[in-house]
């Protein structure tokens, strides 16, 4: 897509952009997309889940673009901090407690986000930025009532998490209906790629990666038959970035998907051909209360309104992630 690279770097170099999680998987990914369009960034993080050699990209320091402060995104003493003083033209807003064991664990550290969010908008519409980016999640659908899953469609909710994300979707449109500040509201799903957590609190490629690096074999919950709707991080920021730069957007809810589903069994067989390992599988029960076994967006709107659509697929997304595995692990 190189005529939507250059109208992105035309758009974007220069300006001053504001990156909440910065220092995480998919805000760190986002913060060096922008370095290289030649934005200013600041990168706020408070390190609880993120990694401060996330923010380093080889030469990039303070001095020519990057600058990292440390501070409690729910705190609006750290957040003011950033805004005084400085001319923010965006802001992406991705600071968040992430994963279902540890969002399930901790339920009243997730509903303090809500916090983040107001403070976010608050400060936004105070010091006149030009827009406002917010990172939900495609877990605001719950357990599906209709596939594929639509913006428009039902929503059916089920853990806090989903329920602090529509939330803040609905502060989002508050805010641009109300004040005008213009916001959009991007539900990810699973996105995987450099940098993604490998603990037991992260997600399903980020684990596989590092059982495959160790050759280890791969658990797989039940039969492997949960279908998930896997979207490389490169494809998910150039959607991302398409959005803020849209007035098409604005006040909006916008799938970011393949509309492909594949399965956990898939994707470990993959991974295993990426390794070239003969790593096997070993299938335990799921879990009661597990996760979802289907999810599956709907990119209708994603291509309507910005005429994209994320076009990585699963084998090449993995093998470039597995080749970033193996020089830092």
């Amino acid at each position: 897509m190189p005529d939507k690279k250059l109208n992105i770097k035309n758009k974007i170099v220069g300006k001053t952009i504001l990156v909440t999680g910065g220092a995480g998987f998919i805000g760190s990914n986002l913060i060096e997309e922008l370095l290289g369009y030649g934005a200013r960034v600041i990168c706020f993080d408070d390190l609880s889940t993120g990694k401060l050699e996330n923010t380093i990209f080889g030469s990039h320091t303070s001095k020519d673009g990057i600058e990292f402060v440390k501070g409690d995104v729910n705190l609006k003493k750290d957040l003011e901090r950033v805004f005084t003083g400085r001319e923010i033209d965006y802001v992406f807003h991705y600071a968040a407690r992430v994963g279902v064991i540890r969002t399930t664990e901790r339920p009243l550290e997730v509903f303090a986000d809500l916090e983040g969010i107001k403070n976010i908008l608050e400060l936004s519409r105070k010091y006149g930025v030009k827009k406002v980016m917010f990172a939900s999640s495609s877990e605001v659908y719950g357990e599906p009532v209709e596939i594929p899953e639509r913006e428009d469609g039902p929503l059916n909710i089920h853990i806090p998490y989903a329920t602090v994300k529509l939330a803040g979707e609905q502060m989002m449109r508050a805010y641009y209906e109300l004040y005008g500040l213009p916001t959009c509201s991007l539900r990810f799903f699973n996105v995987y790629g450099p940098r993604q957590d490998g603990s037991a609190y992260g997600f399903v490629v980020g684990i596989f990666m590092k059982k495959a690096l160790s050759g280890e074999p791969l658990t797989v919950f039940g039969a492997g038959d949960q279908t998930r709707d896997f979207v490389f991080v490169e494809d998910n920021i150039h959607a991302s970035l398409l959005a803020l730069l849209s007035d098409k957007t604005n006040g909006e809810v916008l799938n970011i998907c393949r509309q492909k589903p594949q399965t956990i069994l898939e994707l470990a067989r993959l991974v295993e051909k990426v390794s070239r390992k003969k790593l096997g599988f070993i299938f335990k029960p799921r879990h009661k209360g597990d996760q979802v076994l289907h999810r599956l967006g709907s990119a209708r709107k994603l291509k309507r309104l910005l005429g994209y659509a994320p076009a990585t697929d699963l084998e090449t997304g993995l093998r470039k992630t597995y080749e970033y595995y193996k020089k830092v692990i």
